[in-house]
């Protein structure tokens, strides 16, 4: 019960905004480009309970942090979006979904500013800087998994938008089947070698954009 108990109060906050702000940036670029259908919805929002799936985004990513998985992620609500209503829905939809994956990033980048900014005014609470480490690590996590190239993933999309349409067409067709292609992955141990060089250069990434706020505070 305490493991339960200090992982839901070590993570809840940063699985929370991640995927907030992960479909919200959905929403937004999908109006940007010309869908309204999740604006219209309220999807364009940064109220949690507006993309809440008490499954994706409680319950899984709960159990993955009690089982210690080296991969946190979860899910929230699909933001939906009517790509024919893009004003060019093959070349828009990467932009669509190429948004979420981007919020993660700046979400990361975000977390690791607020780590370097506590260490420099010697804050000693332990917990701050656990959530902080917390909400780096499940941006990341959310940022490759979702790049995953395979629909519905974000990354199927985009590869959905870059091919000839009629391999696009042929791609597409993936998409029912994509969520037991990503277990059996898992299962496997194969996601591995998409997850790790992603997240660990994102990482990197996120460690030179950072660079400059840590000269700044030394």
């Amino acid at each position: 019960m305490n493991e339960i108990i200090q992982a839901i109060a070590v993570y809840a906050l940063p699985v929370l905004f991640a995927i907030t702000l992960h479909e919200a940036a959905h929403a937004y670029a999908a109006k940007y480009f010309g869908d309204l259908t999740a604006y219209s919805q309220g999807r364009m929002s940064l109220n949690p309970v507006k993309h809440i799936d008490p499954f994706g985004t409680i319950l899984i990513p709960l159990l993955l942090a009690l089982v210690s998985s080296p991969f946190l992620f979860g899910y929230a609500r699909p933001v939906p979006v009517d790509f024919a209503r893009l004003r060019n829905p093959k070349k828009d939809m990467a932009w669509v979904a190429l948004a979420g994956p981007v919020a993660n990033l700046f979400m990361g980048l975000l977390w690791m500013a607020l780590f370097f900014v506590m260490d420099a005014a010697n804050i000693e609470e332990a917990y701050f800087y656990e959530v902080a480490r917390a909400g780096v690590k499940i941006n990341l996590v959310l940022f490759a998994f979702n790049l995953f190239p395979l629909p519905p993933l974000d990354g199927g999309r985009v590869m959905t938008s870059v091919l000839p349409m009629r391999w696009a067409f042929r791609f597409a067709r993936l998409e029912p089947y994509g969520f037991f292609i990503m277990i059996g992955l898992m299962m496997l141990n194969l996601l591995n070698y998409w997850m790790i060089p992603v997240i660990s250069g994102a990482n990197v990434l996120l460690n030179i954009l950072i660079s400059p706020l840590k000269l700044l505070l030394t």
